[in-house]
């Protein structure tokens, strides 16, 4: 087969190879716009200059980006993840970043009664207890003036996020002894560690609003209970509370504060341009990986399948089945649900009573770096209408995968080359006696040979690591006959 070069210079060659296993449709949701963004102190121009900004490249005195340097701080940490310049607060000790909200040359920093808070965030030690994980365990503060007090005693004005990373909050209190704490939004999230999420949060005495990744999440009444001027002469704090002890436990990029409401178009056109640093930063990919849903193995008579299922697909309907050599996505929609991308679509072509493979990633990539490995999210039918939620709505590219499977190994085509990256054509990429499907079910890298896979000490041709890890195995003695069939239907528990 000739190779055809096309106007971008691309290989049309491997596109033509993996058509026989999968097909792509790829959806992007949203596109980089115009810079809405200036740079602070910027007098001319638009008008979206902030009042002031903190990129944190100066990670040793972290002063801000017009040179203001903090009131105080302790137990930092930075981290070249995000846009490669991020501010740590994670730590199981105080630790805190203090700035004026009044510098003594008379700037502001922070106006509490109208204009704008934007910054990036991503968990660093946590993921939501509704995505499996843990939560930052207290109530984390992200961005905090003054103080939570029980009687109203003091002063609030907080974005924050629950002990379980499940909802994000923006709430005030005055001093007025009223016991009163006034919430004006929130919304359910879903965060993973160290992905990135961009939180703005637009407030004046008449509404109130809160955009997640450049979307409007929601709104809230004006803001007209605020911190008074003593409670302001302390600062602002960035990651923690003022003791340092609700801290966010995560990583935050190019925080900037403005004195008037930003309109949605400018949201959404700081995001897009922004959001593509966090694409284009290699130590962002594994963070960006789509996870593989839930699956079990199957079998039928003269055929082994590791990986089955329905995973995260959500049927929500049938249409008249259209069979076809050829196989296709149709009837797509997205919507936003709970800040993420829920994406419905209907399986058409193929034939009768065939499963076939969804993948999902938010990277187009076909090649066998394992950072980059899609995630598979369930098997579908033909004629059948899908729902798959909790997807990142910056690009999203899904493939269905048809059933081939050249080694036998029970791992189809599309799934070695997308997701484990083995060699489709080699049941045992790695060589060391064990499957492509064992290694992947038994949690081991089928990419890497573990010399104890080629220990047989009673030379049954079952290795001495998986005699020892299948029930009713014995590594010591001989089984009956030597030399057993391929071992592979049997995956490790």
């Amino acid at each position: 087969m000739k190779t055809r070069i096309g106007r971008n210079g691309c290989s049309w060659k491997p596109v033509v190879t993996l058509a026989r296993a999968f097909t792509v449709a790829g959806f992007l949701f949203c596109a980089v716009s115009a810079v809405a963004q200036l740079p602070p102190g910027f007098k001319g121009g638009p008008t979206n200059a902030p009042l002031d900004s903190w990129s944190f490249y100066d990670h040793t005195n972290w002063t801000s980006d017009l040179g203001y340097a903090p009131v105080s701080f302790t137990n930092l940490s930075f981290s070249y993840l995000g846009n490669g310049a991020s501010l740590v607060v994670d730590t199981n000790i105080p630790a805190w970043l203090q700035y004026n909200v009044y510098e003594s040359d008379g700037t502001t920093n922070l106006t509490v009664n109208s204009g704008s808070v934007t910054f990036w965030f991503a968990p660093g030690s946590w993921s939501s207890t509704n995505a499996g994980g843990t939560g930052p365990g207290e109530w984390g503060r992200l961005f905090e003036v003054g103080s939570y007090t029980p009687d109203s005693s003091y002063g609030l004005w907080s974005i924050y996020v629950d002990d379980g990373g499940n909802n994000i909050y923006f709430s005030a209190q005055t001093n007025d002894l009223s016991s009163n704490v006034t919430t004006y939004v929130s919304f359910p999230i879903s965060w993973t560690t160290n992905y990135f999420h961009f939180i703005a949060l637009t407030y004046s005495p008449t509404d109130t609003a809160l955009y997640l990744d450049g979307v409007l999440a929601t709104n809230g009444p004006g803001v007209t209970i605020y911190p008074g001027p003593d409670v302001l002469a302390n600062g602002f704090y960035l990651g923690s509370d003022s003791n340092g002890v609700y801290q966010a436990h995560g990583l935050f990029n190019t925080v900037a504060t403005y004195n008037y409401p930003l309109g949605s178009n400018d949201v959404q056109q700081i995001y897009n341009c922004e959001h593509t640093i966090y694409e284009i930063n290699p130590f962002n990919i594994p963070y960006m990986n789509i996870s593989s849903a839930p699956s079990n193995p199957s079998s039928s008579p003269g055929a082994y399948y590791a990986i089955t299922g329905p995973g995260n697909l959500q049927s929500v309907g049938t249409v008249t089945a259209i069979t076809s050599t050829n196989v296709w996505m149709t009837n797509v929609t997205a919507s936003v649900i709970g800040g993420s991308m829920a994406l419905t679509f209907t399986i058409q072509g193929g034939s009768d009573n065939v499963r076939y493979d969804v993948f999902a990633n938010s990277i187009l990539d076909f090649s066998g770096d394992t950072n980059k490995a899609w995630g598979w999210m369930g098997q579908g039918y033909h004629g059948n209408t899908y729902m798959l939620t909790n997807l990142p709505n910056t690009a999203c590219f899904l493939i269905l995968g048809t059933p081939q499977d050249s080694d036998f190994d029970g791992l189809t085509d599309a799934y070695e080359r997308l997701v484990s990256k083995t060699n489709p054509y080699n049941a045992d990429t790695d060589g060391d006696g064990i499957s492509d499907s064992d290694e992947v079910l038994g949690g081991t890298d089928p990419l890497t040979a573990n010399p104890g896979w080629m220990l047989d000490t009673d030379n049954d041709g079952l290795p001495d690591v998986y005699e020892q890890t299948v029930p009713g195995l014995n590594w010591n003695s001989a089984e009956s006959p030597p030399g057993l069939p391929a071992y592979s239907n049997v995956p490790i528990q």
